[in-house]
Order: C-alpha cells, then structure tokens, then sequence
C-alpha cells in the first residue's frame, strides 16, 4: 500500500480521536494533510504537531489567536471559520474523514466530494439534510463515500457479497438502548441520567438519547437510502442487544449476509482509512462460544414511534428528513436541560413536521444555503411547538 495522504476534519471528537489512534499504529502508511477542530485551539495544535500535519484549522474564529499561537515555530499553517475548512477539503488528501457535526460539517465534507476525494463519511447532515444534493454531487466528481458509521459500514461491506439488482433487503440492527424492556408509562417518567445509560456504547450525549429514543435508527434509515440507493421498501431495522451483528443483507435467493464486530468503532474506521486493502487494528477479537447467544426482536412502534416517524419523512421526501433531524436536535437538547419530557422528544419532533408541511415547507432544497435555511426555518418551528408542549406540562 503506497502512503495515503489524509485530511481529519473533526479530529479531537471521539471519531478523530479513534481515526489517529489506527494512524499512529500503522507509522509509514499515512501522511496527514490538514486537522481540525471547533474551539480546542490546544489540543488541535498538539496533534498537528504530532502529526507533523501541513494544516490547522478551527472552526471558531475566536480560537484562531490561540491556534495561531500554539504552532508558532512549526511550519503548520493555522485557519479559523467555515472558509479555512472548506479550504482544509480541498487541500489535495486522497482521503477525507468527514467528522464535523453540523451545517459546518455539511459544506466542508461536500467541498471534498466535489473534487473527487474519497469521504469516509461520519457526518449525518450530509445525507440527512442533503442526501440527493452530497450523492450526486459526489457521482458526478467520481468521489468514493465511506460510510464511517458501524450499521452502514455493515451494510457496505455485506453489500460485496452480490450485485445491487439482487438485493431484497437491508436490515440495520439496533442496541434497543437503555429503555428497551421499559414500558411507556416508565419511560415517560425517564431521566437524563437514566437515558444517558447506553448498555453497549460510549457514545456524545446526542446520539445517546437518540439511541434511548430510537431515533438514531430512524436518521439511519433515511442515511441508507441515499448511501445504497434504495427504496423505503427495502430497508427495516431489527432489534439485536448484544449489538455484535451490525448489519444484513438479504438477497433475492434468501441468502443473508452480515457483518459482526466487537463494540469499537476502530472496526470500521479501519475498513475506511484501509479501503480497498485492510489494516491490522486493536479491537477485541469475537469469541461466538463466550458470548453464546445473539437474539433479536421486532422494535416496538408503540413504545419507539420515532422509527414510523422517520420512515414518514422518508416518504415525503424533499426537505422532511432536514427538518426532522433539527426538530430532534432542539428536542434532544430541551430533554437534556429538564426542559421536555423523554417521550416529549418524539412528540415535538412529529409536530414540527406537522407544522412545515402545513406551511408547505417541504420542497427539496437545491444547494447548501437552502438546506441550511430549512435546518434554521425547522429549528424555529421546533422552538415553538417546544413552548407550546411546555405550556401544557406546566
């Protein structure tokens, strides 16, 4: 393998971290272009020294001085905004992790698909908001996306096993999270502290109450139809605790094709950082006779109606997956402050999509701006409809 030339946006959150932890132990085969973060102007500063990277960039302005300070001596160059990241993505890096939350996240990951880049994808704005506007973008540039993300990276690896016209179904698994056997009058009365419990996972607090919702897997199945180009029709979700198996492919022959791994996301950021080759990495190796039993069960819609409420948006299409994703992002953070209930994040969400389809706000964006718009128009309706919910516990 020759030495691959690597670009980390997002490179001191959990995604980066794991990504230089697989560089580090592979000393030879990389070369890291550029790094980023959002405030840490010395914790990125460090690994890009480390690193020996040709770029910094943070994505808050106001970090720049101390960044700026932090590499004095050193060679690297230092940016700050969205304009120095979009820059960082189109420096020439064959490899691009796309690991920035957000709409800043958004427009850096879609600058390296236009250049024909390969994206190893960890950011669900690109396809949740713009799905068809980054896929296209990046089919007609020639640029390769990796979904980072351990179900879809399941998926596209179990899709090797045939061709895509002989695909029944796609099937991603779901932990059920900490409130799988609860019932709904329990999970009306859930806790932060108690949704923040993941059985299997060390995850952000975001995605940890997104798994307690099952949201998560909502997002993900909108994900997998702009990643696999399928139809609703063929995706499901199934519920599997143990969270080894990650991913199924269903073929029209009633083969089925899965990918099982411990619980460490090096797993796949491995598959991504390596592809088409593999690299030796440090998760812990399956021992199948030790864990002995791998069940599965139907997710509950009564209890977890935030898969219905996904598969609603996928359906509409346009810009209802945009606006479910920030109507859950404002209801997430409401339940995090003690300003919502746990089954109130769903609710906030449905009628916020009630509302923007009322307002026929629904069409397909075209471009960054117009989903950005809709991400801000749908965070607006959400905060309303959240004092409105308020209004009525009170």
């Amino acid at each position: 393998m020759d030495v691959r030339s690597v670009t980390l946006l997002g490179a001191t959150g959990s995604i980066g971290t794991s990504t230089i932890d697989l560089i580090k132990r592979n000393p030879g085969r990389y070369r890291v272009e550029a790094v980023s973060a959002h405030t840490n102007a010395a914790a990125l500063a460090k690994l890009a020294r480390e690193l020996n990277a040709r770029f910094a960039v943070v994505s808050d302005p106001a970090a720049f001085k101390d960044l700026k300070a932090a590499l004095a001596g050193s060679n690297i160059e230092a940016g700050a905004g969205d304009s120095a990241l979009i820059e960082a993505a189109e420096r020439p890096a064959e490899w691009v992790l796309a690991a920035i939350v957000g709409s800043a996240g958004l427009k850096s990951a879609l600058a390296a698909a236009n250049r024909g880049a390969t994206v190893a994808l960890a950011n669900k704005e690109c396809l949740v908001c713009a799905g068809d506007l980054f896929m296209h973008a990046a089919a007609k540039a020639g640029a390769r996306v990796l979904p980072v993300d351990s179900e879809h990276n399941a998926i596209y690896q179990a899709l090797k096993a045939g061709r895509a016209e002989d695909v029944h179904r796609i099937v991603l698994t779901a932990s059920g999270g900490p409130f799988r056997t609860w019932t709904i009058e329990k999970m009306r009365a859930a806790t932060r502290e108690q949704a923040l419990k993941h059985p299997n996972w060390s995850m952000g607090a975001k995605i940890t109450i997104d798994s307690a919702t099952m949201m998560n897997k909502g997002l993900e199945l909108i994900e997998a139809h702009h990643l696999f180009g399928v139809g609703p029709d063929k995706l499901d979700v199934l519920v599997h605790p143990q969270s080894i198996v990650h991913g199924l492919v269903e073929y029209v022959d009633g083969s089925v094709v899965a990918q099982l791994g411990s619980h460490d996301m090096r797993i796949p950021i491995a598959y991504c950082l390596a592809w088409p080759e593999r690299i030796a990495g440090p998760a812990a190796r399956l021992d199948l006779a030790q864990l002995a039993t791998l069940s599965f069960e139907k997710p509950d819609p009564v209890r977890f109606p935030a898969l219905a409420i996904a598969r609603r948006a996928l359906e509409i299409g346009g810009a209802a997956p945009t606006i479910l994703n920030a109507a859950n992002e404002v209801a997430v953070d409401a339940f995090l402050h003690d300003r919502l209930s746990f089954t109130g994040i769903v609710d906030l969400v449905s009628a916020t999509l009630d509302a923007a389809e009322r307002r026929g706000a629904v069409k397909e964006p075209q471009n960054v701006e117009e989903a950005i718009g809709v991400d801000l128009m749908a965070r607006s309706l959400a905060q309303d409809g959240l004092r409105e919910i308020a209004a009525k516990a009170s």
